[in-house]
């Protein structure tokens, strides 16, 4: 058995499935009809379609929201509906979903239905308010739902528990990719097969939002990416011309380490618009133009967390014997503190609440891992907070300043009470097989990449390599930050690296190690050579 034959079977995928798996099916996808709620959103745009109602699609900040929205926009214009507009709520004004300031704003210009995109399963409250307006709202959304769907007029949520759709994973784009697929049963001007052009949308906003890389999602991004080697859309061409993306090579990572930081660092920062209106340009200079601006707004982004950075590890320093750090100062900005809070816990191994002080009040956000949960954690200092929640391992939270040292000593106090153990052992790479030097070939990483797209629950294949001979040590970077390391088995080599590595990589040579890392191709002045990308390494004791 081949090296790769071992990575699939270690993966379940089987001769019977194989073909399937490496080439999804686009026919093969589940009746939009069956998720809840579709038949009485459907029958509603309909009749918005027959008296050209005015609509607002109500976004979201993020890249999930931002893609909806104009996947809702597009097939909208196809279909013939006239007077669509747009709402894209401000991080630093609105926040997060439907509030009834915005609804009432909405209602006030004239709007006859708003249809949300990735928000609004638990705007109970503010959908109320529109009803009360004589404004109708269709909810699509993928977050968790209440026991007790929002007064709308449609629900559209694969989570729901009366669900009957057999896949609830769906991003909060793929959700609105289904809405358009379902209305394509009903209304002209979408012809069936010229839905997969929005599948370079679908692709970016479920990459993004790291939802499972499986059954509908991995269909979506499968053929999403060959659409986005090929798109109309002159804001993503110029993003990724930009981003130095090749549209022939595109592939997830090109998504979610690429593209996807720069349209997020406009909503981090200032407005989301900015990233909207990329998305929506015509004009191919307008669209460099905002895909220029998207690109110099995240590297603001990068200057600005690498000082929150600073400053949060200098403070995580001194409260060492914490096993949950909870990190806050005036001035940091609260759309990068998530970002902090996830570097802060690869680097320190905890659980990470970082929080932006802004005089009275402050806002921040939580990242964990393991058996810790950051939402359960904020629930158990309701007294002590204004509002929050979230998921287990990423949560939000909002309290006053003065009580950021009771929140600390609470959510220290939960983590001790649960008695946890071994949970850094849980950060630790799991291999797929185990490979020598020899078994590494150019061959065998384009077998990998026909694994593609990599993401959650499909992650690139990871190898272990043992008692490898450390021949050769190099610190790359400005600061030394990223290291390159020389392995031998007595017989070949491999040359391996790992970017902003930890203090443990630095391995002097004579010294014997085991190692687990992903294979690619390298390279470098017209030579290719396989390389290793470090993930983890342990010294072994001779």
């Amino acid at each position: 058995m081949s090296l790769f034959e071992k990575i699939l079977a270690a993966r379940g995928i089987t001769p019977d499935t194989r073909a399937l798996f490496l080439t999804p099916d686009y026919q093969r996808q589940h009746d939009p009809f069956l998720l809840p709620d579709m038949q009485a959103a459907v029958d509603r745009l309909v009749t918005a379609r027959e008296k050209q109602e005015n609509i607002t699609v109500y976004g979201d900040y993020d890249i999930d929201g931002l893609t909806a929205t104009t996947v809702l926009l597009d097939a909208f214009t196809s279909f013939g509906f006239e007077n669509v507009r747009t709402f894209i709520p401000n991080r630093f004004v609105e926040g997060y979903g439907l509030t009834v300031e915005a609804i009432e704003k909405i209602a006030d210009d004239g709007a006859d239905l708003v249809i949300t995109v990735d928000c609004g399963s638990l705007s109970h409250v503010e959908i109320a308010r529109a009803n009360e307006l004589g404004v109708d709202v269709i909810v699509t959304d993928h977050h968790n739902v209440a026991e007790t769907p929002p007064p709308a007029v449609a629900t559209i949520n694969p989570k729901r528990k009366d669900h009957t759709y057999p896949f609830i994973d769906l991003a909060g784009v793929g959700v609105a990719f289904k809405l358009v697929q379902a209305l394509q049963t009903k209304l002209e001007g979408l012809e069936k097969g010229q839905e997969k052009w929005l599948l370079d949308l679908v692709a970016l906003g479920t990459v993004c939002d790291v939802v499972p890389l499986v059954d509908e999602n991995r269909t979506f991004v499968f053929w999403g990416l060959k659409v986005l080697a090929q798109t109309r859309r002159p804001g993503l061409k110029a993003l990724m011309a930009v981003a130095g993306v090749r549209p022939e090579t595109v592939n997830a990572r090109s998504l979610g380490f690429a593209l996807g930081p720069r349209m997020n660092a406009a909503g981090r920062l200032e407005t989301a618009q900015y990233a909207q209106d990329m998305l929506t340009a015509t004009d191919p200079m307008e669209a460099l133009s905002y895909a220029r601006q998207l690109d110099e707004m995240n590297q603001a982004r990068r200057r600005e967390q690498k000082s929150i950075y600073e400053e949060a590890v200098s403070q995580a320093e001194q409260r060492s014997g914490d096993p949950v750090l909870v990190v806050s100062a005036p001035g940091w900005n609260h759309g990068i503190v998530g970002i902090v809070a996830a570097k802060l816990l690869e680097k320190y191994q905890k659980p990470t609440y970082v929080l932006a002080e802004d005089g009275e009040q402050a806002k921040g956000s939580a990242r964990s891992y393991g058996d810790f949960s950051a939402a359960d954690a904020i629930r158990a200092a309701d007294d002590l907070i204004i509002k929050g929640g979230g998921h287990k391992l990423a949560a939000g939270v909002t309290l006053r300043t003065d009580q950021i040292p009771a929140f600390r000593q609470r959510v220290n106090d939960v983590y001790r009470q649960q008695k946890l153990t071994n949970q850094a052992a849980l950060l630790l790479p799991k291999a797929d097989v185990d490979a020598s030097i020899d078994d590494l070939s150019e061959a065998l990483v384009d077998e990998i990449a026909l694994l593609e797209p990599f993401g959650n629950s499909n992650p690139q294949p990871i190898l272990r390599s043992e008692k490898l001979l450390v021949q050769h040590q190099r610190r790359m970077g400005d600061e030394g930050q990223h290291v390159k390391l020389i392995l031998s088995d007595g017989n070949k080599t491999l040359e391996t690296v790992a970017f902003n590595a930890l203090d443990h990589f630095y391995v002097e040579p004579g010294q014997r190690v085991t190692v687990w890392y992903t294979a690619d191709i390298n390279e470098w002045k017209g030579n290719r050579s396989v390389q290793g990308m470090l993930l983890h390494l342990e010294p072994l004791d001779e």
